[in-house]
């Protein structure tokens, strides 16, 4: 009896020892994980940014004049043309917030596209918002599509657009300003972009910090290492 015992006791030994060690992290749950930050992510900035003031009154993302012409911008202030100056500044942010919410629909569309291999890269890597960067790459230039338009029809309500693309005109063909920066629609489209992948960015961090305070079982599996 004891040694029929023992052998049980045995086996039950060797089960444990040689059995291969479970995956902690499974591919399905990474692929899993990563897109559900990634949409939890993209979803609040674009709630955040689309919003009145989302752009405007934050001191981060507040889209400026560019370069030389931010310069002169304060030389029409000290002339007393300031109200004009704001409200060409008050139209460029304007329109980047009313450019968000088409990003929706480009996001959730990338996150279901997102394969297991490509998650569990971005998984393992090291930095704070490698799914943001890579998430970027892959909708940055469909989202400019989008988002250009939109920004054009508003920034053509305000009659200053069109005095800012003759003006930036002369100034880039002087050397004074970027081409890219030339036109008032590729200006604040580029720069909405940039606001809006910084956002989604910290978010990413966020996740990956405090996974527990997401209060998602997966995200804290997933981050949680």
């Amino acid at each position: 009896m004891e040694r029929r015992a023992l052998i049980a006791a045995l086996g039950s030994l060797s089960t444990i020892v040689l059995a291969p060690p479970a995956q902690a992290l499974g591919e399905s749950d990474a692929a899993l994980g990563v897109r559900a930050a990634l949409e939890r992510g993209a979803l609040a900035a674009v709630a955040a940014l689309g919003q009145p003031g989302g752009f405007l009154d934050h001191p981060q993302l507040r889209i400026p004049l560019p370069g030389a012409l931010e310069k002169a911008a304060k030389l029409l202030k000290a002339t007393g043309q300031g109200r004009k100056v704001d409200a060409l500044v008050a139209a460029m942010n304007h329109a980047a917030e009313a450019a968000m919410p088409a990003a929706r629909d480009v996001f959730v569309q990338a996150v279901r596209r997102l394969s297991v291999e490509d998650a569990l890269q971005l998984v393992r890597g090291g930095a704070d918002d490698a799914v943001t960067r890579f998430f970027e790459g892959k909708t940055r230039a469909s989202l400019g599509e989008r988002f250009l338009p939109i920004v054009s029809r508003a920034t053509q309500k305000e009659q200053l657009a069109e005095k800012y693309n003759a003006v930036a005109a002369k100034a880039a063909g002087l050397g004074l300003l970027k081409e890219e920066d030339a036109s008032i629609e590729r200006y604040v489209t580029r720069k909405a972009l940039d606001g809006l992948y910084w956002r989604v960015g910290e978010e990413e961090k966020k996740i990956r910090q405090d996974p527990l305070g997401t209060g998602s079982a997966l995200l804290k599996k997933v981050f949680g290492r």
